[in-house]
């Protein structure tokens, strides 16, 4: 007796609604793998659960952008508003940008110019030669504010060293004058002693009488 048909509809258990999802999922998994193999087809498949969670498969020779624009072009139905256009086309356009400023830095830096034209190749020297210029003035312009700065500062240095060679003599002056003082002083203490030393007392005459 042949299988018996399945009727379609939504799984009330949620048990058994979870087991049909992981099986059926595996399953188209399975055939998106093998129709890509055997077939040489591209395929993007996008499956979201009733859990929110995501599974997906793209074939390995694209990827989900390419597949999108490409169903976009041949179906006729946009998938970006206009704003998502620009900002495709700009990121078209900064990856052109950036690729030939990699060729440039590479030309410059002497590599793969063997198949360059003449042209290119003077148009090359200019540029070198012109930064090459330009570096150069920037050191001239570094070491003539070294220069400047090395003069700010030995003439700071030698205001500071007139300055504290001025302090330096007049505190050594100062101190001459307190020695000189000082030594002032104990002379005419010494004087002064002297002059009003006791003389010792002499016997009372009428006594020895």
């Amino acid at each position: 007796m042949g299988r018996g048909k399945i009727e379609i509809k939504r799984i009330e258990n949620s048990s058994n609604r979870q087991v049909t999802y992981s099986k059926r999922r595996n399953g188209i998994m399975k055939k998106a793998k093998e129709i890509t193999i055997l077939c040489d087809a591209k395929v993007s498949l996008i499956i979201f659960g009733s859990s929110g969670k995501m599974h997906e498969y793209c074939s390995p020779s694209t990827n989900l952008v390419d597949i999108l624009d490409q169903y976009q072009k041949t179906s006729g139905k946009k998938l970006w508003d206009a704003k998502h256009e620009n900002l495709s086309n700009e990121i078209d356009r900064i990856k052109k940008e950036n690729d030939n400023m990699q060729i440039e830095l590479r030309h410059l830096k002497g590599e793969d110019i063997t198949s360059l034209p003449y042209k290119e190749l003077m148009a090359i020297e200019d540029a070198l030669e012109n930064g090459l210029t330009y570096v150069r003035g920037k050191q001239m312009d570094v070491l003539d504010k070294t220069w400047k700065n090395t003069k700010f500062l030995e003439e700071d240095y030698k205001q500071l060293s007139f300055i504290l060679n001025q302090q330096q003599m007049a505190y050594e002056s100062a101190r001459e004058q307190m020695d000189h003082g000082y030594q002032r002083a104990r002379d005419y203490n010494s004087q002064m002693s002297s002059t009003f030393q006791v003389q010792p007392m002499q016997p009372n005459l009428q006594e020895r009488m």
